[in-house]
């Protein structure tokens, strides 16, 4: 049986998708690209984009923070 909700399949294939603040998202293969977001990655299994998102994300805040942060002197790294 198929999840009503494409964002909760474990089976599904999804996108890597990244908006202009550097944020990233999962999006689901089967829904139409949102306004805004450019495609990082062609679909794959979920666990893979978390293998990605492991591996190039360096920071669960939005770049722009990141690099506002470290200016200040107060980012973590």
């Amino acid at each position: 049986m198929e999840p009503s909700n494409p964002f909760d399949d474990p089976q599904g294939r999804f996108f890597i998708l990244a908006n202009t603040r550097q944020q990233f998202s999962l999006w689901p293969e089967r829904c139409a690209l949102p306004d805004g977001w450019q495609q990082v990655c062609d679909p794959q299994p979920q666990e893979a984009c978390f293998r990605w998102l492991e591996q190039h994300r360096e920071h669960l805040q939005p770049g722009r923070f990141v690099t506002h942060q470290q200016q200040k002197g107060t980012g973590s790294e």
